[in-house]
């Protein structure tokens, strides 16, 4: 099948997870916004009056399938695609923890835009800087401290054991989101995940991820996106 993959084409932002899970498993897929024409067609799928229409991007188009939310399609490429257990029990526990990442995720949009995503992050720095203080002392060691715990007691390469999911690169995402958007924090912080950072430097080097690292489908973090670098944010 080839997929048709919605998002905004100068971000990584939520759509960077459905990508490295449709890189990592090689399978034929066209990132829609990024070529001529894209944005238009985005626009009309998400104003669509069909049944069952999109709210916003993320979305994926397999067939005659629409399907929104990053955790949603992660949770249907992943049994397609070898990225996620065979029983039903272990694809309900590794979409569990992608819906903790989703959490974790909107938490660290937040630290730049606390009050509100319709104002600009000059219009909030205090705040922002305010809140971001609290989401290095309370929020990452509880989501990564988690994330650390399930790796060590796993005592497997992966999350769930040999066999990597969308899951662990997700958290690979979010190790390198981390260091572009908090490089003197993380650095500081690294020493408490060992395990998540040897996990990080594993999927690194997983071939489909490592040749898509390198090419210009993979775009650079940016101060548009999710993990955004501010220098009064991270002293």
């Amino acid at each position: 099948m080839r997929y048709e993959l919605y998002y905004w084409p100068t971000i990584q932002g939520r759509g960077e997870y459905v990508r490295l899970a449709l890189e990592d498993s090689a399978a034929d897929y066209t990132d829609k916004a990024r070529g001529r024409g894209g944005i238009a067609s985005m626009m009309r799928m998400l104003e669509g009056r069909g049944d069952m229409p999109p709210f916003a991007p993320p979305f994926l188009k397999a067939g005659r399938l629409v399907i929104g939310q990053t955790a949603n399609i992660l949770h249907y490429l992943g049994s397609r695609h070898g990225l996620a257990p065979k029983a039903e029990a272990g694809r309900l526990w590794l979409h569990q923890l992608q819906l903790t990442v989703t959490d974790f995720v909107a938490e660290v949009h937040d630290t730049h835009h606390p009050l509100g995503v319709s104002l600009y992050y000059e219009d909030q720095r205090a705040p922002a800087k305010k809140r971001t203080a609290e989401f290095w002392i309370e929020r990452v060691p509880k989501y990564l401290g988690y994330f650390e715990r399930l790796l060590v007691a796993g005592n497997g390469a992966y999350l769930t054991g040999r066999k990597a999911t969308y899951v662990d690169l997700s958290l690979f995402q979010i190790i390198e989101g981390l260091r572009y958007a908090f490089p003197n924090r993380m650095k500081a912080f690294e020493r408490k995940i060992p395990a998540l950072i040897e996990l990080r430097d594993r999927v690194a080097i997983r071939p489909n991820i490592k040749a898509y690292l390198e090419s210009d489908r993979r775009i650079a973090f940016n101060e548009d996106g999710i993990f955004r670098h501010y220098r009064a944010l991270d002293p």
